[in-house]
């Protein structure tokens, strides 16, 4: 038992240590986002690359991870790519047993703390002059990437510190707990509850290897909490995956499936050969320092994601239709409307979130040159074939423009300069879009009523509007080539288009009131006449804007009309 004065004593052990986790995860944070911000355009054409080669996938997954430092992080960004449907469980999964690979870089660089601490402290010092002294958003990211490291070690350094573990009556305490609990799966279990209430293996396992370094905890129960661990850090991507689509939940319970299998596996085998285990991983690093305790878990951590991705990954397909069959789908996920390309998940990786955000938006412009073609049809026949199909897109496209301008508020605040006027852009754009839309809608409407009512306008009204819409479509299929593929090329045709629009507007009024003066055309033609002429000259407008805004990233070209 423990006086009052020792209970006081281990109770302030205790606050250095969580202290000494909060400081290292702060650093993890700091490190992940200036690597991602450093390597932003990497992740880009890393996720790029996605295919159906297995080898490429774990490549990509333990890059990413890498880079990032949190396979939570990584799995989540997963699941938001499945649930927009960037990627198919397939070629996710190998992504996912990647992500667990390269998270035990963080075990390395903690087991190797006792060579680079004192240069850490050094890069801390930069830090606060490169992010306190200078403006330039490069050099203050070098500080955060600084910072971030030099956190870690510090948080390191006073979890393996005397007010933490370095006294006898710490020792005492997880002696006697270890002696409690000294059972594989009670010692799984502590690593998976450990990792799920820190959300970070990571930090989970800087703590394990930092305890076995000070020497409170041995190697061979050690073994088995960063077993639990690794099932401990799919709890951030099961709850990720509420709310989402099936094949969002799937690729969750892959990712829980996967290191169950593997956790299953090591647990058998090292409760049978615990000795040669032990022994294996002693021989790798042999000695008595802090250094060598430290690199014989965090070897062992490399050993079990590679061993367990190597057995799984000829299981792949195995994976996901086990998936399949525990998680069915459901009819009303198919009637819910949401974003084809674009998932919340994504906004904890900017540039790809962003690179989404086109794709959607070239969907979405797919979907105003199908309606404009179908009202023009309608204002040429009268039919009302296209009237339930227009009002279908109609909808999406005005579901769009309000759920994607959401996103790209949010999206801003995570973003960099560059990033902010491309956004600025996107706004403009939308808007563009959605009023093209809108008028692609009336236009449908004009056709139909006239129909209705039995009017038609006169042989030469029918060849003066057909031949503007002729121009209005010549230029929406420049416009749309070039936010498409973002080629400047037909931009100057599509300004003498818009130019010649204009006169056209200018020309088929005078025509039109000179056709009434003359008793040529009847009046009640004439509202329908204007604002048909008037609609195809503003939509002309929206599209000159949609076009020149990939030259123009802080607004459009030339204010729209209504």
């Amino acid at each position: 038992m423990f006086t009052g004065e020792e209970i006081l004593q281990l109770i302030q052990n205790m606050i250095w240590l969580l202290a000494g986790v909060g400081i290292f995860i702060v650093g993890m944070n700091f490190l992940g986002d200036a690597l991602e911000k450093t390597a932003g355009s990497g992740m880009k054409k890393l996720l790029g690359k996605i295919s159906n080669n297995r080898f490429s996938g774990v490549g990509i997954g333990a890059a990413v991870t890498a880079i990032i430092q949190s396979s939570s992080a990584t799995s989540v960004m997963v699941i938001g790519l499945v649930n927009a449907g960037v990627m198919s469980l397939l070629q996710a999964t190998p992504i996912i047993m990647g992500a667990n690979i390269g998270t035990t870089i963080t075990g390395i660089l903690v087991a190797l703390k006792n060579d680079y601490f004192n240069m850490a402290m050094y890069l801390l010092a930069f830090a606060g002059v490169m992010m306190g002294f200078f403006k330039s958003e490069k050099i203050k990211i070098a500080g955060l990437l600084c910072s971030g490291l030099g956190l870690i070690f510090v948080g390191l350094e006073v979890m393996s510190s005397e007010q933490a573990f370095g006294n006898s009556l710490v020792e005492t305490l997880f002696t006697n707990i270890f002696k409690t609990i000294d059972f594989p799966l009670l010692l799984i279990l502590v690593g998976v509850i450990f990792t799920a209430l820190i959300q970070s293996s990571s930090a989970a396992t800087g703590v394990v290897i930092t305890m076995v370094g000070t020497g409170v905890l041995p190697l061979e129960l050690a073994l088995f909490i960063i077993l639990g661990a690794n099932i401990g850090t799919c709890v951030t991507a099961l709850l990720a995956s509420v709310g989402a689509n099936a094949n969002s939940k799937r690729i969750a319970l892959i990712h829980f499936t996967f290191n169950v299998i593997g956790t299953v596996l090591f647990t058998v085998l090292i409760w049978i050969l615990k000795e040669p285990a032990v022994n294996l991983l002693v021989s790798m690093f042999p000695g008595d320092d802090a250094m060598s305790l430290q690199m014989r878990v965090s070897a062992f951590h490399v050993i079990f994601n590679v061993s367990t991705t190597l057995l799984l990954l000829p299981f792949v397909k195995h994976l996901v239709q086990l998936s399949r069959l525990v998680i069915k789908d459901k009819k009303e996920e198919t009637e819910t409307r949401s974003l084809r390309f674009v998932d919340e998940r994504l906004l904890a990786m900017p540039p790809v979130a962003l690179m989404q955000v086109k794709k959607e938006m070239d969907y979405m412009l797919s979907l105003v040159e199908i309606n404009t073609v179908r009202s023009f049809t309608a204002m040429e026949t009268g039919s009302n074939e296209y009237g339930e199909l227009i009002s279908e897109n109609e909808g999406i496209i005005d579901f769009t423009n309000s759920a994607l301008t959401k996103f790209l508020i949010k999206l801003s605040a995570e973003v960099d300069t560059k990033d902010e006027k491309v956004i600025g852009a996107y706004f403009h754009v939308l808007n563009d879009l959605e009023r093209i839309g809108d008028h692609a809608e009336n236009f449908h409407e004009i056709g139909v009523e006239m129909a209705s009512k039995g009017l038609q306008f006169s042989d030469v009204a029918k060849e003066e509007i057909a031949k503007m819409r002729e121009r209005v479509m010549e230029m929406l299929a420049i416009a749309k080539d070039a936010f498409e593929t973002l080629h400047k090329d037909g931009l100057p045709n599509l300004t003498a288009l818009e130019n010649e629009v204009d006169d056209m507007k200018k020309q088929l009024t005078a025509n039109h009131f000179a056709r009434l003066a003359e008793g040529a055309c009847h009046v009640e033609l004439s509202p329908y006449y204007s604002s048909t002429v008037a609609g195809l000259e503003r939509v002309a407008d929206h599209i000159v804007n949609v076009g020149y805004s990939i030259l123009n990233p802080t607004g459009s070209q030339s204010e729209a009309n209504n």
